[in-house]
């Protein structure tokens, strides 16, 4: 129970990025970030108008393959 409490902690002290930011930390254009939130179920999360994501939540997501299904030529990137 003890370790669980932790990681509540810890994720709710990690900061929300930008698009500009997940796409540099990715190592991909901002473009390609907005393909996968329509096309790839991309962990985010809207707030306004603006888009935020947990850094933890994409390393994951990446983590699972879930960013590599379908061809790169499908997002735009050739």
């Amino acid at each position: 129970m003890k370790v669980r409490k932790q990681m509540e902690v810890q994720d709710a002290a990690e900061q929300w990025v930008s698009v500009e930011q997940i796409a540099q930390h990715l190592n991909v254009k901002a473009f390609t970030i907005y393909k996968w939130l329509e096309r790839k179920d991309m962990p985010a999360h809207k707030v306004g108008r603006l888009w935020r994501f947990k850094i933890t939540e994409i390393d994951e997501w990446v983590r699972e393959g879930r960013a590599g299904d379908g061809s790169e030529r499908d997002l735009g990137n050739k």
